[in-house]
């Protein structure tokens, strides 16, 4: 009995051993961890990795997707939990909470504007999910369990090899995690026939301000409500969701055809905004206006990409194009066939044919700079609109920069505007998604491309939403307003929390106000208690 003793006190010595560091502040606060998960058979001294450890950038780093949150002036944190159960979540908040650190989680790490690992407000704590990412999924009663640090891919795949007339309505880009997806309302290719991401989630595990693990009946309608598109981590850490599996056929068709201001751009896109809104709901089109620099010549242009997806075989979707969108002028030789799981490589840009093992990539590190701003459409957009947008995004000399428009209609025009946080249903034609990459890091680069995503969404005001000017919260934007330091003011968060969330905004401040009035859990644009 006495070695045993002996045994366990020198494991626990080696526990705190293992995460003691010069730093007095960071000292309590991982015994706190410690002390929290001593009596757990996770220790969580294996997911604690310090601002001192050799290991940290590489941790902090690897799904960072925007290199302008990487910089050397980047706030950082200090300490990483990247957690491997979910008791590590749960003393993570606790302890946080005891020593006044606020709380960063990430997931993915696709927030536009960094603030899952980016906080204005030292010291903070990130809460890596990213070891989270457990998918269980029930094939019988059509429904799986997705824990938030999964990527859209694997969930995809996993669905994939479960089921060939099961899928999922969700994004396009398969390395975005599904803690920031869902809690911000996500969309994909099957919004006109299943709705949003949010609206086909039924229940979720959630940590909440005093550590607690809560599910849909435990921490009632009103915040499952909220946490569906109203920024999870305003009200706590989504631990992990459970999801609706919708039907397919075994065989979907995409496209993705070119056409360039020579072969009629301008009037195939005037036409697609009376077209894609109104066809049948098993067809989404997006239309994605680009400039890009010819190979050869070196010389910019304007071209627009119209990328399908169908829910059916490609002699249906030809009928119905040619009578109802045959200004497009598609072609049986455009069209390919295959499975819902395939067509998921295809709108991840990889080539036709790709092995859908490619869904469980995940490439380390950000690869690129960007910025995103959003907008929603309301009335058909006038020729001479659309070629002085075309205009000025060929004036800017900058190639990589995109509009994309992704049609309404069909079942988004059938769910309620208080249904879910996200407010932008009936009467919308189509959402736009304005985006710039660069690659080079300078100053001047940077200015160039934010200045030209400024200037146009600044040329798009008049062809809008207004009052307010809608946005959509995955497409996270700084510049509609942002909460300064360490304060959440109901009067600066209404600017933003408008436009994201419209008449939603209140009872989102009245369920924060509920669940965590002394507003442990913000950002720089959270949901603000009264």
């Amino acid at each position: 009995m006495r070695v045993l003793l002996l045994i366990i006190l020198s494991f626990l010595c080696f526990l705190v051993s293992c995460t003691t560091t010069s730093d007095p502040i960071l000292n309590d606060f991982l015994r706190c961890l410690t002390n929290h998960s001593r009596y757990s058979t996770y220790p969580i001294s294996e997911a604690i990795i310090t601002y001192q450890s050799t290991s940290f950038q590489s941790a902090l780093l690897a799904y960072i997707r925007n290199r302008r949150y990487s910089t050397p002036t980047t706030p950082k944190p200090l300490v990483i939990v990247a957690a491997k159960h979910e008791s590590h979540v749960q003393s993570t908040v606790i302890c946080a909470q005891q020593h006044g650190f606020q709380i960063r989680t990430r997931s993915g790490g696709h927030d536009f504007e960094g603030l899952s690992y980016v906080s204005s407000a030292t010291p903070f704590v990130m809460l890596d999910m990213s070891n989270l990412r457990s998918i269980d999924i029930n094939v019988t009663d059509e429904s799986a369990w997705v824990e938030s640090g999964a990527t859209l891919g694997e969930l995809y795949f996993n669905v994939g090899n479960k089921s060939n007339i099961h899928g999922f309505p969700a994004g396009v880009c398969p390395t975005v995690g599904i803690g920031g997806h869902l809690s911000g309302g996500g969309y994909g290719p099957l919004i006109r026939k299943y709705g949003l991401t949010v609206d086909n989630i039924v229940d979720a595990k959630l940590v909440n301000v005093k550590g607690t693990i809560l599910n849909r009946k435990s921490m009632g309608e009103d915040l499952f409500w909220a946490i569906r598109g109203g920024g999870g981590a305003s009200f706590g850490v989504v631990v992990s969701w459970k999801i609706k599996l919708v039907p397919v056929p075994t065989k979907v068709t995409v496209f993705n055809v070119l056409r360039t201001l020579e072969h009629g751009a301008i009037d195939i896109v005037y036409r697609w905004q009376y077209v894609a809104p109104k066809l049948p709901k098993e067809i989404f089109i997006r239309a994605m206006l680009q400039v890009k620099k010819n190979s050869t010549s070196g010389k910019l242009a304007v071209e627009v990409s119209f990328i399908c997806h169908y829910l059916g075989d490609n002699e249906k979707l030809l009928s119905l194009m040619n009578r109802n969108f045959p200004e497009l002028g598609l072609q049986q030789n455009d069209c390919f066939e295959m499975s819902w799981v395939e067509s998921t490589v295809f709108w991840g840009n990889h080539p036709i044919g790709t092995p859908i093992a490619v869904l469980l990539d995940r490439p380390m590190g950000p690869p690129d700079f960007f910025k995103s701003k959003s907008d929603f459409v309301k009335e058909p957009i006038p020729k001479h609109g659309i070629e002085s947008i075309l205009d000025l995004m060929l004036k800017t000399g900058l190639d990589k920069l995109y509009m994309e428009w992704n049609p309404y209609g069909g079942r988004m025009s059938e769910i309620s505007e208080s249904e879910t946080p996200f407010p932008h249903r009936a009467g919308n034609l189509f959402l736009i998604q304005y985006l710039g990459y660069w690659k080079e890091d300078k100053a001047e680069t940077a200015h160039s491309y934010l200045d030209s995503i400024s200037k146009m969404y600044q040329e798009m005001t008049a062809f809008v939403s207004k009052t307010p000017r809608e946005a959509f919260l995955n497409y996270r934007d700084l510049d509609l307003g942002a909460s300064k330091g360490n304060q959440t003011k109901v009067e600066t968060a209404r600017v933003y929390g408008s436009m994201y969330f419209k008449e939603n905004f209140d009872r989102l401040v009245r369920v924060k106000t509920a669940v965590d009035p002394q507003n442990f859990f913000k950002n720089e644009q959270s949901i603000p208690p009264l």
